[in-house]
């Protein structure tokens, strides 16, 4: 039995905002996590942050169907929202956004939002119509919560520029905020796809954030990029992972890469690979 009340869940835009102006009248702030469920110690963590930034916190549980591809796991991918309200409450989450695909995207639904700038390049080269996904549902969760500060984690790094431009761009005053990438005791970075790995799968998997360590200390040492960038993609495929999409070394403002080929401004390295059918990401500060 749950030691936490449940926790309210909203399921339309307008239930959503009738709380949250109940809380504006109390002169109370708010924060926003958003998340696509199946939670574990990763989104955990960005709750308890937005839960120290301000005095009531909205998390979200959508599985967007228009940031993933025909050919990927949108049918698969773990739905569990009990278990993720029970998760969200004692992190000291105050309020379940969980809207139906169509309250999201109801009939003649026609508008798309494209960022360039830092989502050109990297996982767009991989999934063209990934960021054109996410911007549409975050400007939406954005507007629809209307919050004093949104938590997004560092973990979706390039994501997590791209948001920070749009809101920019589209004067959306919400502030932004990164929380730093949660790992496992072997320093593999927590994800919900991590589910997917079998016990050998998991062994390569958990290497994966010190070929980039490694990488990142080569980079930080004046050493040419397009070497570095080569040698950690070719570890890659000798621990075991069967493609790499991509190992980057790009500034860390924009995701621009370097003009002279050697790092000269805090950066950040940047990898994706498979294991089976599970695509991993990860990044670190270099």
């Amino acid at each position: 039995m749950s030691e936490h009340p449940p926790l309210p869940i909203a399921r339309s835009v307008a239930a959503l905002r009738q709380t949250v102006r109940g809380w504006r009248r109390q002169g109370l702030s708010v924060a926003f996590v958003p998340t696509m469920g199946a939670l574990h110690e990763g989104h955990l963590t960005l709750v308890r942050e937005a839960d120290q930034r301000a005095d009531r916190v909205v998390a979200s549980v959508f599985v967007n169907p228009t940031q993933f591809a025909a050919h990927e796991d949108l049918g698969t991918y773990p739905r569990r929202e009990a278990q993720d309200a029970e998760l969200l409450a004692g992190a000291g989450c105050h309020l379940l956004f969980a809207p139906s695909v169509d309250e999201m995207y109801p009939e003649g639904f026609s508008t798309s939002v494209n960022v360039a700038g830092p989502s050109q390049g990297l996982e767009t080269d991989f999934r063209p119509h990934f960021f054109g996904g996410v911007a549409v549902v975050v400007a939406k969760l954005l507007n629809q919560v209307q919050a004093d500060v949104a938590v997004f984690g560092e973990k979706d790094y390039q994501q997590l520029l791209v948001v920070r431009r749009m809101a920019r761009d589209l004067d959306i005053p919400t502030e932004i905020v990164g929380a730093p990438t949660e790992r496992d005791r072997h320093g593999l970075a927590l994800s919900s796809r991590n589910a997917y790995l079998s016990e050998a799968e998991l062994a390569v998997a958990r290497r994966l954030n010190g070929v980039l360590a490694e990488a990142a200390i080569k980079a930080a040492d004046w050493r040419p990029l397009a070497a570095v960038e080569r040698e950690a993609y070719a570890e890659l495929l000798k621990i075991g992972f069967e493609r790499v999409d991509y190992v980057a070394v790009r500034r860390a403002e924009d995701l621009a890469a370097f003009a002279n080929g050697v790092v000269d401004a805090p950066a950040r390295i940047l990898a994706a690979a498979w294991l089976g059918k599970t695509r991993l990401i990860d990044n670190m500060a270099v």
